[in-house]
């Protein structure tokens, strides 16, 4: 990894499990300073223990935030800056659905998930662009986890989270066009998993049907989500890798 994200300062929303804690966990051994922020902050805690016992190189810092409450995102915020001085990297990977159809589903879900994906994304983008921004940072990152289902319509019972990802496209190229307008070279890129063997779906499923879904075929992992974003973070400052999608090879959608 280039030593120009070295001790750099990195957000990680939805951190406490999953993709969010393979990415913090990531960052922290090559040398970032990480700040997860989730719900339920006892992993988060925990893999910052283990990392500081480790000897890695970087570190992990946990905040309890709820990303669909505005006044949790701006302290959380604050905090970063009093503590770490601001933020260099933002994974908006904090994310939730609901096992739910436009006919017959809860108003308070839809309401959550369109909170969550796309409300609190948003303005963890624009609270860590204004980070960047009043510091001169003019190489940060910000990361969008989109998925699969943000670029076709999956049958069943998802479709209002896909709904949510399909906004989260928008975001991703409406954010590249707004920083290029102010000649910012802060680069945003958008994370487009296919069916990641994670606690996602036994959260929102639960126990059965989460089991048989994993075990259609070989699902990808967190890691090679990580991965993924690894790639583009290591780009070159010219480069933009905008969308990265990336699916199972036996999956067929």
């Amino acid at each position: 990894m280039s030593d120009r994200w070295v001790g750099r300062v990195a957000l990680v929303t939805g951190a406490s499990a999953g993709i969010g804690i393979a990415i913090a966990k990531r960052f922290a051994q090559l040398g970032l300073k990480v700040v997860g922020c989730a719900r339920n902050i006892d992993k988060i805690k925990t893999l910052g223990d283990e990392l500081q016992k480790s000897n890695a190189s970087g570190s992990v810092h946990a905040i309890k935030c709820d990303v669909s409450q505005e006044t949790e995102v701006l302290s959380m915020f604050k905090e970063i800056k009093e503590k770490y001085g601001g933020v260099d990297v933002c994974v908006n990977c904090a994310g939730v659905n609901y096992s739910t159809t436009i006919l017959d589903g809860k108003t308070e879900e839809w309401k959550r998930m369109f909170d969550v994906n796309v409300v609190g994304l948003t303005i963890c983008s624009r609270e860590a662009f204004k980070s960047m921004r009043e510091r001169n940072i003019d190489d940060g990152h910000i990361f969008h986890l989109n998925s699969v289902a943000g670029h076709l319509v999956p049958p069943g019972r998802m479709h209002l989270y896909s709904a949510t990802k399909y906004a989260v496209k928008a975001l991703t190229e409406g954010l590249r066009q707004e920083l290029r307008e102010i000649k910012s070279h802060i680069r945003v890129t958008s994370i487009s998993p296919g069916l990641t063997e994670t606690e996602f779906f036994y959260r929102s499923y639960g126990k059965e049907d989460a089991e048989r879904l994993y075990q259609q075929f070989k699902c990808l992992e967190a890691d090679d989500i990580s991965d993924a974003v690894m790639y583009a973070l290591q780009a070159p400052n010219h480069v933009q890798v905008h969308d990265i999608l990336i699916r199972p090879v036996d999956q067929e959608t």
